[in-house]
């Protein structure tokens, strides 16, 4: 015969006020652990960004509403994407806004930063003279319209500097199966502002972001020639440096730098930037 043991009503309700009161004193101890180990925010941080999103104006627009919501001072610098992932690496950057999404994964498995998220993309397009010397004019293929200028020996500006742009163009190079060199392909070493005054000058051809190509177009004699070819797609991202325990402070200031241009008061301020100035949209955000 099984024996069932019943326990008494009384210590049934004792059993289950005792472990409502250890939960509510775990909870509560939680709660005081996280707000013992909350971190204010440093007061400046260093952003390494690309040199389109400082030429093309967008952080003039955008940051004065950062700033003036955390208090944070921003101090930009801008370089190519790979002298800003350098920069993250040895933490003399808090947060990185970048263009090079293959290499910000790798940066990410590397350790550099704990994740990257998405904030907006554009697009890149070939331009030139209007005279179109290697008559490139309207081709929706990136790759033979590089092909082409190299054929004809026409001069081409590279940045040369690591850049998500220099990264960009050397895709395409290699699409076309083409190692440029020669005295016809330039490379500068510049960011897209000099790149494009250069290119001007040379009657040259290269490749640029839109934003800053379309910043610049008033004080350039070139032509957009080529664009909407799915390879010249371009996605910005950003990422928070990893810090050591001294410097949660600078981390804390990154991730408030994340969350607010990830927010959707500034995918907003993002998608209106260039309307009324350049009569179109520069950058389409895409944060999740």
């Amino acid at each position: 015969m099984k024996h069932r043991f019943f326990m008494p009503m009384r210590y049934l309700v004792l059993l289950a006020l005792v472990s409502i009161l250890s939960f509510s004193l775990t909870a509560c101890n939680q709660r005081e652990k996280t707000a013992e180990e909350k971190v204010e925010p440093a007061r400046e941080l260093v952003l390494a960004t690309t040199t389109s999103t400082y030429d093309s104006g967008l952080l003039d627009a955008i940051l004065p509403d950062f700033e003036k919501k955390t208090g944070i001072k921003v101090d930009v610098v801008a370089v190519g994407t790979g002298q800003a992932l350098k920069l993250g690496q040895a933490k003399d950057a808090d947060v990185l806004l970048v263009h090079a999404k293959s290499r910000e994964e790798k940066f990410v498995e590397e350790g550099y930063a704990p994740f990257r998220k998405d904030v907006m993309y554009n697009d890149f397009v070939i331009v030139g003279p209007p005279d179109d010397p290697a008559g490139i004019r309207g081709m929706k293929d990136a790759a033979a319209a590089f092909k082409r200028i190299a054929e004809t020996h026409s001069t081409f500006v590279s940045r040369g500097d690591e850049s998500g742009t220099h990264m960009k163009e050397m895709s395409i190079w290699k699409a076309a199966g083409i190692n440029p060199e020669g005295d016809w392909y330039l490379s500068a070493g510049q960011g897209m502002g000099a790149v494009l005054t250069m290119a001007n000058e040379q009657r040259a051809y290269t490749l640029s972001d839109r934003a800053t190509y379309l910043s610049r177009r008033d004080d350039l004699d070139l032509d957009i020639l080529v664009e909407g070819d799915p390879i010249l797609f371009n996605q910005y991202g950003v990422l928070p440096i990893t810090q050591d325990e001294a410097h949660q402070d600078r981390f804390a200031a990154a991730m408030a730098f994340v969350d607010w241009i990830t927010s959707p008061d500034t995918q907003a301020l993002i998608a209106e930037f260039g309307k009324d100035k350049y009569g179109q949209q520069l950058f389409y955000p895409n944060a999740k």
